[in-house]
């Protein structure tokens, strides 16, 4: 006994490497990304215990794994139908803007969406694009107090504060006058008291949290979040976007000085678009409640309204087959002719999105990237930091954000396409989390975004490439250093 705790340390190390090396194997042989799996396999080697800590709970990839199997409630009829229902040709979506411009060439994205998923692309909507907090919560509860038959709310974020409470009381009262409510809120982002989830379930409403961490579950289950943001009222009123429940994200007039101003972009769609909205929903609120839902008729009501905004929804996760998100954005990008203007708060994309910007740039395309300045994660800053320098060899513009903290999730291409939604540009969203955009082929709302879009250019600074290869070497080493665990982040 006096032997083995002599060489304690040295028999630890061993077995750690045995594990390494098995695990190195395993990685290998699931033929991933190969700089992911670079960037594990030298976590594991370089980091004794803590590397296969890091590979045990943040690294294990689930897509098409039981876990996550849906395809019993993708079976529902009245799922299908409507989907089916809703999917129109392409002939008929270039009729609806008479060939005019580049959407034929949007149709690319069009396919490919509705080959992945079979997500329909619908004419009859109304948009209303919401700029921050403030302007999208006051659509949002007014749109909750006019509710008639259901609320179904899917949020990464519902915190207890002012904005969280205020939509609690709004929930409780409308259950109390027969309106049914769903609620959905990710166990690990958000900060929902018990005495608010017990006040919700005392008022009859359905409230579920996404996949809570319960060990031994653990690796299974903390990697993988819902960061989606939407709701759905009546099945005819569906809001998507970047922001969450909670007092960051709204700017009060009485808020002190020393509170981060947040700019983020929300949309409140009136249409035939929500009935997709209202299939995600469906599909995962049957996931995390494991019920049988009873698909009812008015969670797909008759919509006839005289706007005519072509929209298509877009969703992904490790339940999906393919990387729809990433791959309609990547598609985009590749077609673009003019012009791509794109806001996130986080830029640490994958091989194929940073290739396709830096190619796009050098054909002539005029690429534009705001980022935050400083951003609410230090190494998320590092490691988008380390992406700049070759996106400006390239002629990308990058603009530092320094009103606040830039949130938003958008991105406009040629006066014709914009995409707002949940999802970031980097691994994280592409691959791990549960996220959902709308893609809009409306040249009215293209317009509104591209001039939004010029507005929040006046509170940023341009970076230049002389003056960037002029940082200093300790940003570099950090920046180096953040590089590698960007596949992980």
């Amino acid at each position: 006994m006096d032997s083995f705790w002599d060489n304690f340390w040295w028999i630890l190390l061993s077995v750690n490497f045995l594990i390494v090396f098995i695990t190195a194997g395993y990685e290998l042989m699931h033929f991933r990304e190969p700089v992911k799996s670079i960037s594990l396999i030298f976590a594991l080697f370089v980091l004794p215990v803590i590397g296969l800590l890091v590979y045990y709970f943040f690294a294990q990839e689930f897509r098409k794994s039981k876990i996550f199997n849906r395809k019993k409630l993708y079976d529902k009829k009245i799922i299908q139908h409507w989907e089916e229902k809703l999917m129109l040709n392409e002939q008929e979506l270039i009729d609806r803007y008479h060939g005019r411009g580049t959407i034929e060439q949007k149709m690319k994205l069009v396919r490919l969406l509705q080959n992945n998923q079979k997500k329909p692309v619908t004419f009859k909507n109304k948009l209303d694009v919401l700029i921050n907090g403030e302007n999208k919560f006051e659509a949002l509860f007014e749109d909750i107090k006019n509710a008639r038959y259901h609320i179904h709310i899917e949020y990464y974020i519902i915190n207890s504060g002012r904005i969280g409470n205020r939509l609690i009381l709004l929930l409780c009262e409308k259950a109390e006058e027969g309106v049914k409510v769903r609620v959905s809120y990710d166990y690990v982002a958000s900060r929902l008291s018990s005495k608010a989830v017990k006040k919700m379930k005392s008022y009859g409403i359905e409230v579920y949290p996404f996949m809570p961490v319960w060990f031994p579950n653990l690796t299974r289950k903390l990697n993988y979040r819902n960061h989606r943001k939407m709701a759905i009222i009546d099945g005819n009123i569906g809001f998507i976007g970047g922001i969450n429940i909670c007092d960051e994200y709204v700017n009060f007039e009485e808020n002190p000085k020393e509170k981060l101003f947040w700019r983020d972009t929300h949309l409140r769609i009136q249409g035939h678009a929500v009935k997709s909205l209202q299939v995600q929903f469906l599909l995962n609120f049957s996931f995390i409640s494991k019920k049988e839902l009873t698909i009812e008729d008015q969670f797909f009501p008759k919509i006839d309204i005289p706007e005519r905004a072509a929209v298509q929804i877009a969703a992904s996760g490790p339940d999906t087959d393919w990387q729809n998100i990433m791959e309609a954005i990547l598609t985009a990008i590749n077609t673009a002719d003019k012009y791509i203007y794109i806001t996130t708060p986080y830029f640490i994309p994958n091989n194929q999105i940073l290739s396709a910007l830096c190619v796009a740039s050098r054909i002539g395309v005029e690429v534009k990237i705001i980022i935050p300045k400083q951003g609410d994660s230090v190494i998320a800053r590092y490691a988008t930091n380390s992406y700049i320098e070759q996106l400006l060899e390239s002629g990308v513009q990058v603009f530092h954000y320094h009103k606040g903290m830039v949130h938003a999730k958008t991105m406009v291409v040629d006066g014709v396409l914009t995409s707002i939604g949940s999802c970031n540009l980097d691994n994280r969203s592409f691959d791990i989390n549960f996220e959902i955009n709308a893609f809009l082929y409306d040249k009215e709302v293209a317009a509104e975004m591209t001039e939004v879009y010029r507005k929040d250019l006046k509170e940023t600074t341009e970076l230049f490439l002389i003056e960037w290869l002029q940082r200093p070497a300790l940003e570099r080493i950090r920046e180096a250093l953040a590089r590698l665990w960007a596949p992980l982040l």
